[in-house]
């Protein structure tokens, strides 16, 4: 089973940018489908971003032109950029592996492989 190793997380003020990865323990593409999460104090676990099979990518409404996930395949690592960081960003970003989606997208699946999780602090 594929193991997930987040890092990148740190503090920054508004404005400011982070760069996470996810190391993944096997080869990733086109076998399981990959998210970005994040969970703040008191909050659900809410989905930030997914990337396809085929590379396509969703994301939530909240980060839409901010954030941008990417997968490196050569290096089994997922990546989330993330610009213009809000105070709300503040949470522990989980990275996720999920089944293999064909012909469609990995934005509803169940993703049931988690990473430990990494924290991202911004400061008004």
């Amino acid at each position: 089973q594929v193991q997930l190793v987040e890092s990148g997380g740190g503090s920054v003020q508004a404005g400011g940018s982070l760069r996470l990865s996810c190391a993944a323990s096997v080869y990733t593409y086109r076998r399981y489908c990959m998210g970005w999460f994040r969970q703040a104090p008191g909050q659900e676990r809410e989905i930030v971003a997914s990337i396809d099979s085929d590379g396509s990518t969703t994301y939530a409404d909240a980060v839409k032109g901010r954030f941008t996930i990417s997968q490196d395949n050569a290096k089994n690592t997922l990546y989330l950029q993330m610009n213009s960081l809000k105070p709300e960003d503040t949470a522990m970003y989980y990275c996720a592996a999920g089944p293999r989606v064909i012909g469609g997208s990995c934005w509803g699946v169940g993703f049931g492989i988690w990473g430990q999780g990494t924290q991202v602090t911004v400061s008004s």
